[in-house]
């Protein structure tokens, strides 16, 4: 009885749920992207939350069990930063959206042009970046250590991540992002991110850790 009353109060444990999909409507308002673009990526962002979560309770339930050491365990492990990956980037995504597309900030501006240069030249290689072939996100990271700006590509969701890196600014190109929209004019779609980028949050992730 008691082994019983013990695996069910694990079951109630481990089957609540560790986040929550966050409300992003407020991107339809959004010029340059179209509703049913849009309602079809908050889909699948609620489903990597719901993967997340399901992989966190089912490895919390096989780690109580003391199946830590099993193959289902090692499995559903690797699979959890993928899809916690890409749970939080596009949380990151959609949040650095919504904008006016102007940046406000002189500092966030300031080291822009020390490490690049020049705005325009930022911009260049943070869309050339977008440009490359294949599925992926291209992030603007700052490293910590050096403070040093950096246009990263990021293959899949969780391979090639500046480790320890402030991500900035998100932007998602894999095809579900814009393909419905913009067809395979990876361009048109990455003018549109641009017109839309919201600098005051931004601006926040770079004095969040300055």
């Amino acid at each position: 009885m008691k082994k019983l009353i013990l695996s069910i109060l694990i079951m109630i444990f481990s089957s609540a749920q560790a986040y929550t999909a966050k409300d992003f409507s407020h991107l339809y308002e959004m010029k340059d992207f179209k509703r049913e673009l849009l309602q079809m990526h908050f889909i699948l962002y609620r489903g990597y939350v719901k993967n997340a979560n399901f992989l966190l309770n089912e490895l919390d339930l096989l780690a109580k069990s003391g199946k830590g050491k099993s193959y289902e365990f090692g499995a559903l492990k690797r699979r959890l930063g993928w899809e916690m990956d890409g749970m939080r980037l596009h949380e990151l995504y959609f949040s650095n959206l919504g904008g006016k597309g102007e940046i406000v900030n002189e500092k966030l501006l300031y080291a822009i042009e020390k490490d690049f240069g020049h705005m325009n030249a930022w911009k260049n290689d943070f869309m050339d970046t977008g440009k490359i072939r294949g599925i992926g996100w291209v992030v603007l990271y700052r490293d910590p250590d050096s403070g040093k700006l950096i246009n990263m590509w990021i293959n899949e969701h969780d391979t090639g991540h500046l480790a320890g890196g402030d991500l900035l600014i998100v932007m998602d190109v894999w095809e579900h992002a814009y393909i419905t929209q913009f067809g395979l004019d990876r361009a048109k779609y990455i003018e549109a991110f641009f017109n839309n980028i919201n600098w005051e949050e931004v601006n926040e992730r770079y004095l969040r850790n300055f």
